[in-house]
């Protein structure tokens, strides 16, 4: 992803991305259990990296298959840099997919950061590493206790949404979202000046304008936000 699309989306909220899908008829695109594990985590963006794991199953979910060629380590190497890893875990919350060697890992090679609908390990040395994560808590038990790690970029399910190999995440404190990428370029298009309305109207709101007709804007405040625009 370019710089100046990374740089258009860290000025737009998740909650802005939210209403711009929305009218374009998307309903299902926050992943639900995405929280930011520690507060203050600048907004990220990246295309989605996806990992998939399935329930555990007991002759596959052992410590040995940390070695095997699918797995959770192997998949990280095969991760460019900048992009997100998104993990769906099915939203198991007793069983950390991701601990602090493999979070490190991710950061040295660039990884712009993790979103997963389950769990991590090895909290402080995970939080030591730096790594941006949206995740749904901590748990001290390895994946292996309840999780099957299957694959990686292919479709999933994270949180709920159906996320593919490339489409565009955000991630902010109110969660993260997906973007889908054939609908990046109108997203770009929309969203800034999205934010820049609401912007507006809270200027509104701090001056005691009513929001009938405020928000949403009716034709006399269009005109008032017009001529707003045409003014900066």
């Amino acid at each position: 992803m370019d710089s100046k699309t990374v740089g258009i989306l860290k000025g737009v909220s998740t909650a802005t991305l939210t209403t711009v899908l929305l009218k374009k008829g998307l309903r299902n695109v926050w992943l639900r259990g995405t929280k930011p594990i520690r507060p203050g985590q600048e907004r990220l963006v990246g295309p989605a990296f996806t990992l998939r794991f399935t329930p555990a199953r007991e002759d596959l979910a052992t410590p040995a298959s940390w070695a095997s060629p699918i797995s959770t380590r192997a998949a990280i190497e095969a991760m460019p840099e900048g992009c997100i890893a998104v993990a769906d875990a099915m939203g198991v919350l007793d069983a950390g997919i991701f601990g602090d060697i493999l979070c490190a890992r991710m950061a040295k090679r660039g990884v712009a950061g993790l979103v997963t609908d389950g769990v991590m390990r090895d909290a402080a040395g995970v939080l030591g590493t730096g790594l941006p994560i949206w995740c749904d808590g901590i748990a001290a038990p390895a994946s292996v206790a309840g999780l099957t790690f299957v694959g990686w970029q292919e479709p999933i399910a994270c949180g709920g949404v159906a996320v593919f190999p490339d489409d565009i995440i955000v991630a902010d404190d109110d969660g993260a979202v997906l973007i889908p990428a054939a609908l990046l370029d109108a997203v770009l298009a929309e969203a800034p000046e999205q934010e820049v309305q609401e912007a507006w109207i809270m200027t509104e709101v701090d001056r005691g304008v009513p929001l009938p007709g405020l928000y949403p804007m009716n034709d006399e405040t269009k005109a008032r936000y017009a001529a707003f625009r045409e003014g900066q």
